[in-house]
């Protein structure tokens, strides 16, 4: 297979780098792992979007993004991001894909103010601003002449020459990137396909802990192939843990917004009790992410329970509650809480990676002909600490300068002949079983929540370090003696990942936005 920019994702980052280049006439090829092209991390993004509110400025955004980033944030991507990222929303969002956001009586755009964030400037529809976004971006992928997109398709290795190529020489020049072996999950064969260039937009990587916000597709696919082929990863041991997510015993811990918090909610613990003023007399509540959560996390060993908490019913109408969080409301009322009347049981989950393969202001990575966007991505923007509704614009963001740097490259570049990357070696004969992959990943999120999780301490990490290496070399051993599955894939992606995140943390002494060493 061949194509002239190869994006491997389909959300926020890749749809938008998709679009933008092949309304300028380039032939794209956007691959997804998923049966449905709008199954990605943006699709369950229910807060919003950073947009722009009466009394907002470039520089007042600019200066909450640092501060929730704790001082760690790359100055050049939050100027970028402050500048392009509103007329974006309008331009591309709003007017290009018709998103539907909320608006107000006289027909403007609704702002709302969520936690950090020192004006009204999020623009969302209802709680489920990331499936509105993500269905629009499916509906314009789907129709446009020059998009291929495949379902059902899983990267398995990002293609480098150094790496691949029938022409051994090839490991003198410096690293690219060429393409990817794609594999049908329906037919079980792998395709090599050949790109001039090639967009990195898989997602996070949250299924490598026992809790987390994220679908199944988020196992780091991205990061742990960049990182095969020699990219540079930074800042991975900057893990998001969002404070609120579902607890139930039968249900998945599927997120609750943040935007309930920017409208009143409260947290409490069983006995009925306020506590986040104990933890952060400044903000309360409405403290950035990473206090918040240990602030749960503090107040649930204090109390010795297994969650906390979030109050709804006491300061918000039952009006007001179904209108603005329907989504949130009918999902708690199918496992029995009716959130109009109680409150919702809470615990922390992790939620975004703020770290990732390191990208220019371009969204080039260290390899030549290989580009980032999205979560996947670390641009530097988010820093130590992501600011809430800033992930949903950096894939708009990204996903645009992307496009717009292939772009000028283009024109000027040959496909790599593809008669010098050879056909996949298949080197297992046994079939998966996918009770052995399910066990592994087991261990993958136990370890990774346990050892390295909100709270990190020398000795844990060091465990972490010594399981996880040696839970490494019993997977790549089936990983090499099995059949392809999507299964086997994520697996060996995701003990990569796990390892690269329980290094940084060792490695990183010193305590600072979501990575805690206590």
């Amino acid at each position: 297979m061949e194509t002239d920019v190869l994006i491997l994702g389909s959300g926020i980052a890749g749809g938008t780098a998709a679009l933008q280049l092949a309304d300028a006439g380039v032939s794209v090829t956007v691959v997804t792992r998923a049966p449905n092209p709008e199954e990605s991390n943006t699709c369950y993004a229910q807060g919003g979007i950073i947009y722009q509110g009466d009394d907002d400025s470039v520089t007042l955004l600019a200066e909450d993004l640092i501060r929730a980033g704790a001082g760690h944030s790359h100055r050049a991507a939050v100027e970028i991001l402050a500048k392009e990222g509103p007329e974006l929303v309008e331009r591309f969002l709003v007017k290009r894909l018709g998103v539907p956001f909320d608006r107000t009586d006289q027909g403007e755009l609704q702002v709302i103010r969520e936690a950090a964030h020192a004006t009204p400037r999020i623009v969302h529809a209802a709680d489920t601003t990331g499936k509105a976004i993500s269905d629009a971006l499916t509906i314009a992928l789907q129709a446009h002449p020059r998009i291929q997109l495949l379902t059902e398709h899983t990267a398995v290795d990002l293609l480098t020459p150094a790496h691949h190529a029938r022409d051994r020489s090839a490991i003198y020049a410096p690293l690219s990137c060429v393409g990817a072996y794609l594999f049908n999950q329906k037919t079980g064969e792998v395709i090599p396909c050949i790109a001039k260039k090639t967009i990195l937009a898989t997602g996070g990587l949250g299924q490598i802990y026992l809790r987390t916000t994220n679908p199944v597709g988020a196992r780091g696919d991205g990061l742990a192939m960049a990182y095969r082929a020699g990219a540079r990863a930074i800042n991975c041991e900057f893990v998001q843990f969002h404070p609120t997510t579902f607890h139930h015993e039968t249900a998945p811990a599927f997120l609750i917004s943040e935007a309930v918090r920017g409208a009143g909610a409260r947290l409490v613990n069983g006995n009925g009790q306020t506590f986040m003023e104990k933890y952060a007399p400044e903000w309360g509540d409405l403290a950035p992410r990473d206090v918040v959560a240990r602030g749960i996390h503090q107040e649930m060993i204090a109390l010795d329970v297994s969650h906390v908490y979030l109050d709804l019913a006491s300061s918000l109408p039952v009006a007001k509650i179904r209108h603005e969080f329907p989504n949130i409301y009918a999902q708690c009322l199918s496992y029995g809480v009716d959130i109009t009347k109680e409150p919702v049981p809470v615990v922390p989950g992790a939620h975004y990676f703020c770290g990732g393969v390191w990208v220019d202001v371009w969204g080039r990575t260290t390899l030549e002909h290989l580009y980032a966007a999205g979560e996947v991505a670390c641009t530097g923007l988010h820093g130590a600490n992501r600011l809430g509704s800033a992930s949903l614009l950096e894939g708009l963001v990204w996903g645009d300068r992307a496009a717009r740097d292939i772009l000028l490259q283009l024109t000027d570049q040959k496909l790599h002949p593809a008669a010098d990357i050879p056909p996949w070696q298949n080197t297992g004969s046994e079939l998966a079983d996918p009770v052995l992959i399910s066990q592994d990943m087991r261990s993958i999120k136990y370890l990774m929540w346990n050892y390295v999780g909100l709270v990190r301490t020398s000795d844990r990490l060091r465990r972490a370090i010594r399981e996880l290496r040696h839970l490494q070399l019993e997977i790549e051993e089936f990983y090499h003696t099995t059949q392809l599955t999507d299964g086997l894939i994520g697996l060996r992606n995701a003990i990569q990942v796990a390892i690269i995140v329980t290094q940084a943390a060792w490695e990183n002494k010193t305590s600072m936005g979501c990575h805690y060493r206590e």
